[in-house]
């Protein structure tokens, strides 16, 4: 079979937070900004956590000349409180097919397993840990490699190539993601989509935006069907 890199989002494919990330989120900016409020109109849903401060920070009406050690402040914040929000969080749990679909594709010959997530890396291993499942992905592109979506999915699939020593044609590169941004993201760097409608958005809108294969979770036959 084809050598494949495997990038997953996170929240909302792998994960329900049960709102744990969110609350850390706007606790931090709270805490470094004093707007208590700002995030509030924001839908974090298929954003990367600096772009997300960011637009909290316009929605505030600070000037964007001061973002960048903002941004970093509340990250660290964030980061700080996440553990701590994670653990009050009852729901917090995989998503169904998770666990199962992880270790049939680790049985795969040629198969580099990573992530390709909107959370910066601390972040991303704070939320899979607890779950048992960070040592499944053994790289990935994150929010700390870049702010923009396509970009750090980019980095990941350079990451996934370089560990199965292959030249970018003769790699397949799917993402598995939940939201639109994640089939767009796939599609500006040439990759494949699986999209799961386990969040915000359901099977139809994620077809409609262009997902190569959308299924209602993780369980369905023909996503493992497909990621074999």
């Amino acid at each position: 079979m084809r050598p494949t890199v495997y990038l997953f989002d996170i929240d909302g494919t792998l994960i329900d937070g049960g709102g744990s990330g969110r609350r850390a989120m706007e606790g931090a900016f709270a805490e470094i900004t004093g707007d208590d409020a700002a995030l509030r109109a924001i839908r974090f849903a298929g954003m990367t956590d600096p772009a997300i401060v960011r637009a909290g920070l316009r929605v505030a009406g600070r000037p964007a000349h001061e973002d960048a050690p903002i941004i970093e402040a509340v990250i660290e914040a964030y980061l700080r409180r996440l553990t701590a929000e994670i653990a009050a969080t009852p729901e917090f749990r995989l998503h169904v097919g998770v666990r199962e679909l992880l270790a049939a594709l680790a049985d795969r010959p040629h198969a580099a397993i990573g992530l390709g997530t909107g959370n910066v890396e601390r972040g991303a291993r704070l939320k899979l840990e607890p779950l048992g499942v960070a040592d499944a992905f053994a790289f990935g592109g994150y929010a700390s490699d870049h702010e923009d979506r396509p970009t750090l999915i980019g980095i990941g699939a350079q990451r996934g190539r370089t560990r199965l020593g292959r030249a970018p044609d003769e790699v397949r590169v799917i993402v598995i993601g939940d939201t639109p941004k994640d089939v767009h993201a796939a599609q500006a760097i040439g990759a494949e989509c699986l999209a799961v409608a386990t969040s915000f958005y359901d099977a139809a809108v994620l077809r409609g935006a262009g997902a190569t294969l959308a299924v209602a979770d993780l369980t369905d036959p023909a996503a493992l069907a497909y990621l074999r």
